[in-house]
């Protein structure tokens, strides 16, 4: 589903979330990966992690990629930016606020151990640009976007 939405796999710039990349993920901060789950298995994911407004700045520029504003975010570090990567509803679970849900519950846990004072995003649909949105305002946190030539 989600290289349906990304393209990741054939775009070297994006982020091919996998294992591995998920325990480094986690290594910045537990809360950097939420499912939501029914019992009946994953029906929600979202994906955020805390960097600095250095590396939120040159993302949005593009003067470095998804992939390097990663690599290049350090473990244990202090993080006053916060990444809304991505999230992923099943489209039997759309329009029931859990991707909404999952993202203040991450943004408020990553708030509790750092100092977060903006949120960046690269949206790649109108739904994740209007979520980015409402997170913000719900938050209090300005938001800064980053063009996508992907959005429709």
């Amino acid at each position: 589903m989600a290289d349906e939405v990304f393209a990741s796999r054939s775009d070297p710039d994006q982020l091919n979330v996998n294992e591995e990349v998920i325990n480094h993920l986690h290594q910045i901060h537990p809360a950097t990966v939420s499912e939501y789950n029914d019992g009946n298995g994953p029906a929600a994911w979202i994906l955020g992690f805390p960097t600095t407004q250095d590396l939120m700045n040159r993302f949005i520029e593009n003067k470095i990629s998804e992939k390097e504003l990663y690599e290049l975010t350090p473990i244990k570090g202090s993080y006053d930016a916060l990444y809304l990567c991505s999230a992923m509803v099943l489209p039997e679970y759309r329009r029931k606020g859990i991707a909404e849900k999952l993202t203040i519950q991450a943004v408020e846990s990553i708030r509790k151990d750092q100092p977060i004072k903006a949120l960046f995003v690269w949206a790649f649909s109108k739904e994740g640009d209007a979520l980015a949105e409402k997170i913000a305002a719900l938050t209090g946190l300005p938001l800064k976007k980053k063009d996508s030539p992907h959005q429709s």
